[in-house]
């Protein structure tokens, strides 16, 4: 079975919050923040309930989670005040992510700004190289992602990854993040063709190089460059793409973290539909929801079948309206699970249910008749 777990929060009680809530969506892993990722506000790691996190996430067989660098560390930077802030920060991240035992801090390589891509790749190493320097002390990987080609950022390419480390002396202590959203986006064609895809990477990186999967969703059609996730089933990519690559034998015993967003009304009390995601991607739908569950996603299919509504055609055909038509997306920027919550809505089907529980149940049946061969 895949290990597959959420971003979550580490919040007032640090790593004992993050595996609650981890586990509340039936996680085998997860992946936190040691604190804000747009500040360099830390309170001290020694303080954040670890031994007790642990704890909990042994007593719920949790063997392996991922720490996140904060988003505002840009080593591809030729500004020196925002490169060094970029390297100490880093260095700071890591000695953090050491104490609390975790191998793989995922880190976005950077963005060459005002330069041009040759520039920003040899920045980059060069700042591997000083933040590595600085934590041989330690045990902890630093895992660069695969970006989806916005604006400068460098990634967008195995290749661009390929070129960072071979220009980093300690090299064996990078590994990579695949996101699946991201090299959709940046070109690669994992709906179609995803042994093809990981035959590349092999032989530009190195299959043993990955340490890290982000299971994300799409909005966008393949190449847009644009970096916009979505729920799972509920994007370009689908549930069967996105199912094979947490089946894929060469990629199951690596963590799997969903960076899918909540997508409805602004409701501080709902939150995203990993717990579904979760279950759909794991096999273990029936056992962590029952018949009623599945009894509901008949009912919703019943419906939409009836209007001639069918999972994967309203899903793409509802982005390609979003992006052909501009006044369309002005008037109406719904997306797919929103129009469909709408639709559920105005029939008074399933009154009962919130609209956090309608969009779980919409989740499955973005998978279609694929959910339930996997339970």
């Amino acid at each position: 079975m895949p290990k597959i777990g959420s971003h979550v929060s580490f919040s007032d009680k640090g790593l004992l919050n993050a595996a609650e809530e981890a586990i509340s969506y039936g996680s085998s892993t997860f992946m936190i923040y040691t604190g804000a990722p747009q500040n360099t506000r830390r309170k001290p790691i020694e303080t954040q309930f670890i031994e007790e996190g642990k704890a909990l996430m042994d007593k719920h067989g949790i063997h392996e989670i991922v720490v996140h660098a904060p988003y505002i560390i840009n080593l591809g930077s030729y500004k020196e005040d925002t490169f060094k802030l970029a390297v100490r920060f880093l260095q700071e991240e890591i000695r953090r992510t050491d104490y609390l035992g975790v191998r793989n801090i995922v880190l976005h390589p950077g963005a060459y700004t005002d330069k041009d891509a040759e520039y920003g790749i040899a920045r980059i190493a060069d700042g591997l190289n000083e933040v590595l320097a600085g934590v041989k002390d330690t045990q902890v990987n630093i895992a660069l992602e695969t970006m989806a080609g916005k604006g400068t950022e460098i990634g967008r390419s195995f290749e661009e990854i390929a070129a960072i480390m071979d220009k980093v002396a300690d090299n064996h202590k990078l590994t990579v993040c695949m996101d699946t959203c991201h090299i959709h986006d940046a070109g690669y064609d994992i709906v179609n063709d995803l042994d093809g895809v990981l035959d590349h990477f092999d032989r530009v990186v190195g299959l043993s190089k990955l340490g890290v999967i982000h299971l994300n969703d799409s909005k966008n059609a393949r190449g847009a460059s644009k970096d916009r996730h979505a729920p799972v089933g509920s994007g370009w990519i689908g549930f069967q793409a996105m199912n094979n690559v947490a089946r894929h034998e060469k990629l199951q015993h690596l963590p799997m973290i969903l960076e899918t967003p909540w997508i409805g009304k602004e409701d501080k009390s709902q939150r995203p539909m990993y717990e579904a995601e979760i279950a759909l991607l794991s096999g273990n739908l029936s056992e962590r929801f029952g018949g009623d569950f599945l009894d509901h996603v008949e009912r919703i299919d019943h419906l939409l079948t009836k209007k001639d509504i069918h999972y994967r055609d309203f899903v793409l055909n509802t982005w390609d309206l979003l992006k052909s038509d501009a006044k369309a997306k002005k008037a109406d920027g719904r997306e797919p699970m929103e129009r469909l919550y709408d639709i559920i809505h105005e029939e008074r089907l399933l009154p009962e249910l919130t609209e956090e529980q309608i969009n779980h149940r919409l989740t499955v049946w973005f998978a279609g008749q694929e959910a339930l061969k996997n339970d």
